[in-house]
């Protein structure tokens, strides 16, 4: 593990919700609650929602670049939804492992979750920029939180730990 990795795996909770509120919602926790609360909305009552990449460790993980370094707006937001029922959303060329973890709803994959595109385009409007939304299982979750040391900040629900 690198000393970046390293770092990434040391961020706190308190952290990551830090700079989340700060880098995606301009310093205002309502808008973040807002924000959780539509997506808890949608979410069935087995699910949970994390918030992954820069927005939660305020660095892009391929470069170290800062949030935002392109410009403001510019840095995406990777909303992921956690629990077997949220993968039914997703159509089946919509996997990176087969009924196990998706592919982000995304510009790049725009038709692979069709009833998650009206709570995509709510959610980008709400923060200025794009909101792609994953799907996975629970254990794939704990394979790149714990084992890949890749820090998500759990906004609904609570990951079950394998």
């Amino acid at each position: 593990m690198s000393e970046r990795d390293e770092t990434r795996a040391e961020i706190t909770d308190e952290e990551k919700r830090a700079n989340v509120i700060r880098l995606v919602f301009g310093d205002d926790p309502a808008r973040f609650e807002e924000f959780c609360r539509e997506v808890e909305a949608i979410l069935p009552p087995d699910a949970s929602a994390v918030i992954r990449g820069s927005s939660v460790t305020g660095e892009r993980f391929e470069d170290g670049a800062p949030f935002d370094a392109d410009g403001p707006g510019t840095s995406d937001v990777d909303l992921t939804l956690v629990g077997d029922s949220v993968l039914q959303w997703y159509t089946p060329d919509g996997f990176y492992i087969p009924g196990a973890h998706s592919k982000p709803l995304s510009d790049e994959h725009p038709d692979i979750a069709p009833d998650l595109v009206p709570l995509r385009e709510k959610l980008s409007r709400m923060v200025g920029r794009p909101v792609n939304i994953q799907g996975t299982k629970n254990w794939t979750m704990f394979v790149k939180e714990v084992l890949l040391a890749e820090p998500c900040l759990t906004v609904i629900g609570k990951l079950e730990r394998a």
